[in-house]
């Protein structure tokens, strides 16, 4: 029986790899010299830290053309507030990964919805969805594309 996945995944290196080139381009920028302006990247988190506000402005707009530039989507951002204090300010950007129970349970709905001969099942952060023609899998997969459900997902482990 034919089936595919639909995941949420983040190529880690990818992510790792804009994070390096958007402290580069934050160290040689002439008007973050000598601020100590940085972003640091702890398992699928990114802090910036900067002197002013607006400044973390900046630096949010560089990681996301940084990582839109390593492929990496940018749906799966979770901005937080910045956080002032003194001359320090800081703000957390967590990457989304996995699709979440409440996600997949409107991923699924969805599914079953369409009337298509297939079924969709919930497996920790992922689904499996099987049927009986390709061509069913396929009508899924794009109707799945079609809603916009704000996280970037993949659909892979296609087997026939």
């Amino acid at each position: 029986m034919p089936s595919f996945d639909i995941v949420s995944e983040l190529d880690a290196h990818e992510v790792m790899n804009a994070v390096d080139q958007a402290n580069r381009e934050v160290g040689t920028r002439f008007d973050f010299k000598g601020t100590g302006a940085t972003f640091e990247l702890q398992d699928f988190a990114v802090t910036l830290r900067a002197q002013a506000k607006f400044q973390l402005g900046q630096m949010l707009e560089i990681l996301k053309l940084k990582l839109s530039k390593r492929g990496v989507d940018l749906a799966c951002l979770d901005v937080k507030d910045p956080v002032v204090s003194g001359q320090a300010a800081s703000q957390l950007i967590t990457l989304r990964q996995g699709i979440d129970t409440e996600t997949a349970k409107k991923i699924q709905r969805l599914i079953k919805d369409s009337h298509l001969k297939v079924q969709a099942a919930i497996q920790a952060d992922q689904l499996r969805v099987s049927g009986k023609k390709r061509d069913e899998l396929q009508a899924v997969i794009t109707q799945v594309r079609a809603a916009k459900l704000g996280l970037p997902l993949q659909f892979n482990n296609f087997r026939d």
